[in-house]
C-alpha cells in the first residue's frame, strides 16, 4: 500500500515592509502601496498599521515571483498593475482585493510599467528588451515593440499623437508611434545608461536622468507647432532639446517624478539623497531669462577694452543678433530651480509623492529605504522634515535566527542589533528589543525570558514582557553559533568559535539597589574542543551531546561525564546544523557540501547520504515524535524528507533569497523560516494528503514548463528581432499549450460525433427501425458546435492568440466552419470576430493557397458584417438612451433648484422681492 503524507502549505508571510519595487500612493493619498516580495501591502503610514495584503496566487504549482514594478490606474477603476520578476503582469482590484487578470508576455523581469491617461492601455518594459502594449478592457496584449538592445528602464505615454516614450540601458531614448507601431524618433548622445524619464502633467516637457550629473530636458513639440514652423504637415521630431540642469548628487539617477500639479520635480539617486526642483511659472521663467541675458551682457562689456574698433563691432553684429535670438528661448535652467534636498540615513530604494496636498504648506513624500522601512517627509520652500516612520513590522537586516516558545504562542527572531517578538499565527510584531547580532536563540522555561547568542560572543538575556535586555554576559571569546536546551530544563549548552562548549544553568539573583529578582545564567562546565564549534545538540534522553566542528566531523560525548563516545566522518565540508530525533535513535546533519546524512546513534553508522539542496544546507530539524525531517538551504527552498525511507517528500518554495534559519512547533503542525530577504514565513500542515509519486511527477512537469517557456532574461544577440519590428504580445506557456490541446480535442470529438450522426442518418434511410445512438456523456448534452464553442470560450483572452497559433492548419479550417455556424445563431459575436481575425492573420498564406477555404471565408465575411453592425446599432441605441436619461436627470435637478429659489423668493419681504425680480 502506498503511504500518504499530509501536505504543508504557506499560511502567512510577514516581516517585510518594502522590497525591491517602487512605492506608490492610492488615489486618496492616505495609503502607501508597497511590494512585500511577491505580495502587495497597503499601509497607513500615519497610524503605522497594515490595512490590507494582496496575496499573489500560485500558478501551475509554482511559487509566485517577486514584485518588481507597481502602477496605479484611473481613480474610478480602483485598479493597480503589478509586474513580477518572471515577466507576468497582474491586474488587481483594490476594493475587492482580488487578482482580476494575469498577463504573460515577457521572458524577463518587468522593469517599467505605465498606464495611459484614460487607463485603457498599459505598457510594460522588461529585461528582455521588449515593450508590450496591453488592452486592459480586453485583457489581452495588442503588440510587442522591439528595438532596444538592453533592459527597458522607464516608460511614458504621450497623449498628443498617440505616442509612447521609452528609455533603456542601451543609452537610447525612443519615441514610438502607436498608431503605426513603429519607432518615429531615437535620441542618442548619452554616455551611459538612461535610467529614468518624467513627463510633466501638461506634457510639454520631458526630463531624463542617467549617470551624468546633469538632467537633460526636452521640449515636446506638438503637431500644430510643427506645422506652423514647417509650413506643411511633414514628419517632425517629437522631442527637441531644451538644455540641462545640474543636480547635487554624483550618484546615478534612479527615478524622476513630477507632483500632480506639475510644480515640483523630484530626482532620486542610488544613494541617500532625494533632490527637489521647483518648476517656475511662465512669468518667472521669462524674468529669469531676462536676468540671465543682462548678466551675460554685463560680463561681455567688462571683458572688452574701451577702445574696441568699430569695424570689428560691425562684423560681429550679425553673430550677436543670432546669439540674442537664441538667448530668447527658455532653457532648462530658466524653468527649473533647485528647491530642497532630503538626506536619509540609509540608501533610498524608491519614493512617491502624495497625489493630493495633505498639508497646508508643503508636499508629502513617502520614501522606501533599503533597510526595509518607510519614511514620510514634508517638503516646503523653507525646509524638509520627517513626519512618520514605519519600522516596527520588519527587521533592518537579514534574519539569522528564529525560535518558538514551548507553547508555540511566541516567535523570536534575531538580526543585527535587534530582537523582535512576534505572534506566529497573525504575524503581528509584539516587541522590539535592542540586542547584539543574534546568531542563535532559545526560550527559557516559562516563556517569559529568552537567551540570544551573538556574533560578539555574548549571551543576551531578554525579558520578553518588559521588552528589555536584562544582562549581556561575555560568555565566549568568539561568535556563539549554537544553543541547545537541556532536556530537564535546568539550563542549556552553548557552542562557539572559541573552540569550546559551555554548560549553563538558570539562576535567580537579587539586585542590590532595588531588591528585585531577575533571571541570569551561570557557567557550570566547559568542554574544550580541537576546532571551532558550529553546532551543538543534546539527545532528548539526555545521554549524549553532539558537537559539529569546523573540520567537517561530528563528535559525540556522554553528557554526564563528557567522555568521548563516537566520531562521525563523511561530510566533505563543515556541518552547519544537526538535530536528533525524539526517540534518540537518529541524528541528521546538514553541511556546506549540499548533502544531508542520516546517522544511527547506536553505533555511529551512516544510514544514508542524500543530495539535498543546490547550495549549503543551513538548518535541519526533526518533526516531534516522527522521523520526518525538514531542511532549509541557501538555494531558497525548504525540503521535507522521510528519514526511514530516505525519500524526498515535498519542496516548499516561496523565499526569494537564502533561508538562514527554521523553527518547528512542538506538535509539528507548522514551522517558521527566516531568510536573507527579511521575511518570516509560516508553513502550516493541512489535511490534504499527497503521494510521493505525484510530487515527483509535478517536479518533472515544472521542469518541462521551464523548457517550454525558454530561458528568461535578456535575449542573446540576434534573438531580439529586427530593430523597430512588431511582434505578437503573447508568450508560449504550459497554459497556452493546454488550451490548444483542449480546443483540438473538442474539434476531434465534435468531428467524431458528427460522423456518427451521419452514419445513423444513412442507416436510418436503409432501415427505419434503426435506433438512435446513445449521446456522448463527455459532451454533457451539447451538440458538436456548442461543445467546441465551450472549449474556445473557456480559453483566457490573453492566451487565445498563442493557443490558436499552436493549432495546425487543418484544425483551423474546421474551426472557421464552426464560426459560421455560431454567427448564424448569434452566439458570442465578439469572440467569433476575434478568433476569425486571429486565424486569418496567422494562416493567411495557406488560406490564400487553399481553394476549398474560399466559400467559408466569403460566408464568414457576410455574417461578420451583419452581426457586428447589429452590435454597433445596439450600442448606439443604448448610448442614446443613457444620454437621454442624463438630460432628464439634469432637467429634473434644475427644476428642483428653480422651485427652491421661488419658495425662497416668496418668503422674503415685498420690497426685497421687487428688487430681486428687477
Amino acid at each position: 500500500m502506498v503511504k500518504a503524507y499530509l501536505r504543508y502549505d504557506l499560511a502567512n508571510t510577514f516581516g517585510v515592509v518594502a522590497s525591491n519595487s517602487n512605492v506608490v500612493y492610492d488615489h486618496t493619498g492616505k495609503l502607501a502601496i508597497t511590494a512585500c516580495l511577491e505580495n502587495i501591502c497597503l499601509w497607513n503610514v500615519k497610524q503605522g498599521t497594515l490595512v490590507k495584503t494582496l496575496v499573489t496566487p500560485a500558478t501551475s504549482g509554482k511559487a509566485p515571483a517577486e514584485v518588481t514594478q507597481i502602477a496605479v490606474g484611473r481613480s474610478d477603476s480602483h485598479q493597480i498593475a503589478v509586474g513580477h520578476a518572471d515577466g507576468t503582469v497582474r491586474l488587481w482590484n483594490l476594493q475587492s482585493g482580488t487578482c482580476d487578470v494575469t498577463l504573460s508576455g515577457h521572458k524577463g523581469a518587468v522593469t517599467a510599467l505605465k498606464y495611459n491617461l484614460q487607463g485603457g492601455m498599459l505598457a510594460s518594459g522588461a529585461q528582455d528588451t521588449d515593450i508590450i502594449v496591453w488592452d486592459v478592457a480586453a485583457e489581452a496584449g495588442l503588440y510587442r515593440l522591439r528595438g532596444h538592445q538592453d533592459q527597458v528602464t522607464d516608460l511614458a505615454f504621450l497623449q498628443q499623437g498617440n505616442k509612447l516614450i521609452s528609455c533603456s540601458k542601451d543609452s537610447h531614448i525612443r519615441v514610438w508611434d502607436l498608431s503605426t507601431q513603429h519607432c518615429s524618433q531615437t535620441l542618442v548622445g548619452y554616455r551611459g545608461e538612461v535610467w529614468a524619464l518624467a513627463l510633466d502633467p501638461s506634457q510639454r516637457r520631458l526630463v531624463t536622468g542617467s549617470a551624468d550629473v546633469d538632467l537633460q530636458v526636452y521640449e515636446v513639440v506638438s503637431h500644430e507647432a510643427a506645422e506652423q514652423e514647417a509650413g506643411a504637415a511633414v514628419q517632425y521630431d517629437t522631442l527637441r532639446s531644451s538644455g540641462s540642469i545640474r543636480r547635487q548628487s554624483t550618484d546615478r539617477v534612479s527615478r524622476l517624478c513630477y507632483d500632480q500639479a506639475g510644480e515640483v520635480l523630484a530626482c532620486q539617486t542610488t544613494g541617500k539623497l532625494l533632490d527637489f526642483f521647483k518648476v517656475r511659472s511662465g512669468s518667472e521663467a521669462q524674468k529669469h531669462m531676462r536676468r540671465r541675458k543682462k548678466r551675460k551682457r554685463e560680463k561681455i562689456s567688462k571683458s572688452q577694452p574701451g577702445d574696441v574698433i568699430e569695424s570689428e563691432a560691425q562684423a560681429g553684429s550679425e553673430e550677436a543678433a543670432a546669439q540674442d535670438q537664441a538667448d530668447d528661448t527658455l532653457t532648462a535652467a530658466d524653468e527649473l530651480a533647485p528647491l530642497q534636498t532630503i538626506r536619509c540615513k540609509h540608501k533610498i530604494r524608491s519614493f512617491a509623492l502624495a497625489p493630493t496636498p495633505t498639508a497646508k504648506n508643503g508636499i508629502h513624500a513617502t520614501i522606501a529605504l533599503v533597510n526595509n522601512s518607510l519614511e514620510v517627509w514634508n517638503l516646503n520652500d523653507a525646509d524638509v522634515s520627517i513626519l512618520h516612520a514605519l519600522e516596527a513590522p520588519g527587521h533592518r537586516s537579514d534574519i539569522r535566527t528564529v525560535a518558538l516558545s514551548s507553547d508555540d504562542s511566541l516567535l523570536l527572531s534575531g538580526s543585527n542589533n535587534e530582537v523582535k517578538i512576534w505572534n506566529p499565527r497573525s504575524g503581528a510584531c509584539l516587541r522590539t528589543i535592542e540586542a547584539g547580532y543574534g546568531l542563535c536563540a532559545i526560550f527559557a522555561p516559562g516563556n517569559r525570558h529568552a537567551v540570544v547568542g551573538t556574533k560578539e560572543g555574548t549571551l543576551d538575556v531578554i525579558d520578553v514582557g518588559a521588552s528589555s535586555r536584562l544582562d549581556s554576559l561575555q560568555a565566549h571569546s568568539g561568535a556563539v553559533w549554537s544553543l541547545a536546551a537541556l532536556p530537564d530544563n535546568s539550563g542549556f549548552v552553548s557552542g562557539s568559535a572559541a573552540k569550546e562548549v559551555k554548560f549553563w544553568e538558570w539562576a535567580i539573583v537579587e539586585q542590590q539597589d532595588s531588591q528585585a529578582r531577575q533571571l541570569t545564567v551561570n557557567n557550570t562546565r566547559t568542554l574544550e574542543m580541537t576546532d571551532d564549534v558550529l553546532c551543538v545538540r543534546i539527545s532528548p534522553n539526555g545521554k549524549l551531546i553532539a558537537v559539529a566542528l569546523l573540520d567537517s566531523t561530528i563528535k559525540l560525548f556522554f553528557t554526564d561525564t563528557l567522555k568521548f563516545f563516537l566520531s562521525l566522518y563523511g561530510h566533505k565540508l563543515p556541518v552547519l546544523s544537526m538535530d536528533i530525533s525524539s526517540d534518540s535513535t537518529l541524528l541528521v546533519s546538514g553541511a556546506a557540501d549540499k548533502n544531508i546524512k542520516i546517522w544511527g546513534l547506536d553505533f555511529g553508522d551512516c544510514h544514508r547520504s542524500l543530495f539535498a539542496h543546490a547550495d549549503s544546507v543551513m538548518q535541519v530539524a526533526f518533526v516531534h515524535n516522527t522521523h520526518y525531517v525538514f531542511t532549509a538551504g541557501k538555494d531558497k527552498v525548504i525540503k521535507y524528507w522521510d528519514a526511514d525511507k530516505f525519500e524526498h517528500l515535498l519542496t516548499l518554495e516561496g523565499h526569494h533569497s537564502e533561508v538562514w534559519c527554521m523553527a518547528l512547533s512542538a506538535h509539528g503542525d507548522f514551522l517558521v523560516t527566516g531568510s536573507h530577504d527579511r521575511s518570516l514565513r509560516r508553513w502550516e500542515r493541512t489535511d490534504e494528503p499527497f503521494f510521493v509519486e505525484e510530487e515527483r511527477e509535478k517536479r518533472l512537469e515544472s521542469m518541462f514548463e521551464a523548457d517550454v517557456e525558454g530561458p528568461s532574461g535578456r535575449p542573446k544577440d540576434g534573438e531580439g528581432g529586427i530593430e523597430g519590428s512588431v511582434a505578437p504580445a503573447g508568450k508560449k506557456t504550459l497554459e497556452t499549450l493546454g488550451a490548444a490541446d483542449s480546443i483540438a480535442e473538442a474539434l476531434e470529438m465534435a468531428a467524431n460525433e458528427r460522423k456518427r450522426h451521419e452514419e445513423y442518418v444513412r442507416d436510418r434511410e436503409g432501415d427505419p427501425s434503426t435506433s438512435a445512438p446513445p449521446p456522448n456523456p463527455l459532451m454533457m448534452g451539447m451538440d458538436a458546435g456548442g461543445y467546441v464553442l465551450k472549449a474556445v470560450g473557456s480559453v483566457k483572452a490573453a492566451d487565445l492568440e498563442q493557443a490558436l497559433l499552436v493549432l495546425p492548419f487543418t484544425e483551423a479550417l474546421r474551426l472557421l466552419s464552426y464560426l459560421c455556424q455560431w454567427l448564424r445563431k448569434g452566439l458570442q459575436t465578439e469572440l467569433c470576430c476575434r478568433v476569425s481575425t486571429l486565424l486569418v492573420r496567422l494562416h493567411h498564406p495557406q488560406l490564400v493557397a487553399t481553394p476549398s477555404a474560399r466559400p467559408t471565408l466569403i460566408q464568414l465575411q457576410t455574417l461578420l458584417r451583419q452581426r457586428v453592425q447589429g452590435l454597433k446599432d445596439t450600442m448606439g441605441f443604448n448610448v442614446a438612451a443613457l444620454q437621454h436619461l442624463k438630460r432628464s436627470v439634469k432637467e429634473r435637478q434644475a427644476g428642483m433648484l428653480l422651485g427652491q429659489d421661488e419658495d425662497g423668493l416668496a418668503s422674503r419681504p415685498v420690497k426685497r422681492r421687487i428688487e430681486a425680480s428687477a
